[in-house]
């Protein structure tokens, strides 16, 4: 897949990468490293998002301007790839603008079931992140082209899909290329990692305490429920942009295999974020309500209100619960 995104990219003057909508490490790395790799290679490049990028991440956009998806501009490239994202509908007005139209549209992505409208894919849902991906197409074109600011790039996706290298989805050449970045970059892992997880204000401390306070367990402790809504917002100064990372205190609960985290927009809907450390599928449960992912991270919306959202979520993980122990007890 590599071989034939190489032997094709040259055949392009100016291409557009878009990253998916409410922006990570991993879709904000792989875009800005992209871009700076294929500028080295005398390509023109445009980054596309409609929505703006979390504090903690603004640092990586030093050398590359994120544009918003505008039909002149992009209109302009002849090649559109997506990067962290398999399905269009995720690249928030893109799925709209892209109706009808002729352009070539390439995929970069390790997320299981990519949609069948891609003319070229590099998808590997074994793959810890797509900066990983990204990592391996450049060592196969010229792996000197990595500079400290595509380094630090591609770093900071691996280790922000990744927990920190200790997920599952982690092999021993994700921690390899995790090295041979910071060999690259010639940085220390905590100029990423503090820059990162080390800001805090006393207002997301705040709201962090809020939500801790919601926690709820079902199934015999096995599913964790948190929550934010918009009165918490109200009361901390805060926003929905500053609870990265909440879904990971409940799952942290002894005896707890999966949890849900749960952002209710009231009349909009709830939004939900799915992880798992066992061997529940969260992009199987995330599935059922319209959503996906992966197997141990997956997100999807639920129209609300809050109380059927939490009732439906936790009738297919208790269900998925029981088909896993009556496969087990066989």
């Amino acid at each position: 897949m590599y071989k034939e995104f190489l032997e094709n990219i040259e055949n392009f003057s100016h291409v557009g990468v878009l990253s998916h909508e409410r922006p990570d490490g991993d879709c904000i790395g792989a875009q800005v490293a992209l871009c700076l790799w294929l500028e080295k290679k005398g390509i023109k490049t445009t980054a596309f998002n409609d929505d703006d990028v979390p504090e903690n991440l603004e640092w990586l956009l030093s050398d590359v301007k994120l544009e918003k998806q505008k039909d002149k501009k992009l209109s302009a490239c002849d090649l559109l790839i997506l990067v962290d994202g398999n399905s269009i509908h995720r690249f928030g007005s893109f799925d709209e603008w892209f109706e009808g139209k002729s352009v070539s549209l390439w995929m970069i992505d390790h997320h299981p079931d990519p949609e069948d409208v891609f003319e070229l894919s590099i998808s590997a849902p074994d793959i810890s992140s797509t900066c990983e991906l990204i990592y391996n197409l450049i060592t196969k074109d010229n792996p000197d082209l990595i500079d400290p600011t595509i380094a630090k790039a591609l770093y900071t996706g691996i280790i922000t899909d990744t927990g920190s290298l200790q997920f599952e989805s982690v092999t021993p050449t994700t921690v390899e290329i995790s090295a041979d970045l910071l060999r690259r970059g010639d940085f220390k892992p905590n100029e990423v990692i503090e820059i990162i997880y080390s800001n805090k204000t006393l207002p997301q401390l705040q709201l962090l305490s809020k939500a801790l306070q919601t926690i709820r367990l079902y199934k015999n402790n096995q599913i964790a429920v948190i929550s934010v809504n918009g009165e918490m917002l109200k009361e901390t100064g805060t926003s929905y942009s500053d609870t990265e990372g909440f879904v990971n205190y409940p799952l942290s609960i002894s005896g707890v295999k999966a949890a849900v985290f749960l952002k209710d927009f009231y009349n909009e809907g709830i939004r939900m974020s799915l992880r798992s450390r066992s061997d529940i599928d969260v992009n199987a449960w995330a599935r059922e309500i319209g959503g996906g992912g992966h197997k141990k991270a997956a997100g999807a919306w639920h129209k609300g209100p809050y109380e059927q959202a939490v009732k439906d979520v936790i009738s297919i993980g208790a269900k998925q619960i029981d088909e896993i122990k009556k496969t087990a007890d066989i």
